[in-house]
């Protein structure tokens, strides 16, 4: 098992526990994310707004393991967890200062720029294993997470290339590395299922990896969370949908009484809706600390303060993350 498998087992809290088929599943799932529906090609508008994803304190995912992995590749001692925790927010701060960069410890476009490091074929060591863990987490490669950047990795650097309209020249730049962090992932953890189709479920790693989480804290007492429209693979607008078009928008079932979400939604009207569950949800959502705001329509959560109303919402609560820096104001944090 790689050390990042042994990290995303290690999101599970030890009094959550579950059976070990569950965990093995869990496994299984790192090396077989779920099957791609939609259309392997970028359109040219995701081209111009492909961006460095900024993350700090408490933001969790693949992108957060690709700045520990970077971290180490620069020098510094940091545990890749992908977590973004007090050490690495340490590390971030001390390559900043070594970078004559402010010491904020937030990952936004400037420290991305400095920290990214150019590989191709041939290179070995940790800014290699971000990159086989982004490809593995974000477009199913299936790579040793190694360090070793063989033919393997070169294929698969080309293909995520030729996907987004770059030369296909497999050498990891910082252009590259850019559509490689920018580019969505889709949820695959054994707290959640899905409904609607899966070619919309596809979210920022921060956005997938922070609604896994929340997933885990409350999935031991009331079932697995239920996940219906993210984005599409690119973002992008499609229909149904004003938002969800930058992967940071994720819609959730309320959890029911009998723990069953995962195969009938509910209304917070209806007898079947667990209130206690789904604040339980929405605190655990709230935890990470990345929350714009929760829509839901349940009038008592809305008087906790932990929803919003928003016509259209009292069968799903719609979750939107946000970023310290984005280009959108809407989701900055």
């Amino acid at each position: 098992m790689s050390a990042l498998s042994r990290t995303r087992l290690s999101r599970v809290p030890a009094s959550m526990a579950m059976a070990a088929g569950l965990v093995a599943a869990c496994v299984a799932g790192l090396a077989a994310p779920p099957a791609q529906a939609a259309a392997d090609t970028v359109s040219a508008q995701a081209r111009v707004q492909a961006f460095f994803p900024t993350q700090n304190l408490h933001n969790r995912g693949t992108d957060v393991a690709a700045i520990q992995y970077l971290l180490k590749a620069r020098g510094q001692q940091v545990t890749v967890n992908e977590h973004f925790d007090a050490g690495t927010a340490t590390a971030v701060k001390a390559f900043q200062r070594s970078q004559g960069l402010p010491a904020d410890g937030i990952v936004g476009p400037q420290t991305w720029g400095k920290l990214v490091v150019t590989v191709r074929a041939g290179s070995r060591g940790p800014a290699v294993q971000a990159v086989q863990h982004e490809l593995n987490q974000k477009r199913r490669a299936g790579l040793p997470v190694n360090g070793v950047f063989d033919s393997r990795t070169t294929a698969a650097v080309k293909a995520l290339q030729s996907a987004v309209g770059l030369p296909a020249d497999g050498v990891v730049d910082a252009t590259t590395w850019k559509y490689l962090t920018w580019h969505y992932e889709q949820p695959n953890s054994p707290y959640t299922c899905g409904y609607r189709t899966a070619d919309k479920r596809w979210g920022t790693a921060a956005a997938v990896a922070q609604t896994e989480w929340a997933a885990s804290q409350v999935a031991g007492r009331f079932g697995k969370v239920a996940i219906g429209d993210l984005s599409l693979r690119y973002g992008g607008g499609y229909g149904g949908h004003r938002s969800h078009r930058v992967g940071l928008d994720v819609d959730l079932r309320p959890m029911r009484d009998n723990n069953d979400q995962c195969r009938s939604g509910t209304t917070w009207r209806q007898a079947a809706y667990d209130r206690a569950a789904t604040r339980e949800l929405v605190k655990a959502l709230r935890a990470t600390g990345h929350v714009k705001v929760i829509f839901f329509n349940d009038p008592q959560l809305i008087r906790e303060g932990l929803t919003r109303h928003w016509k259209g919402h009292d069968d799903h609560l719609h979750v939107r993350f946000c970023e310290k820096v984005h280009p959108n104001a809407a989701y900055r944090c």
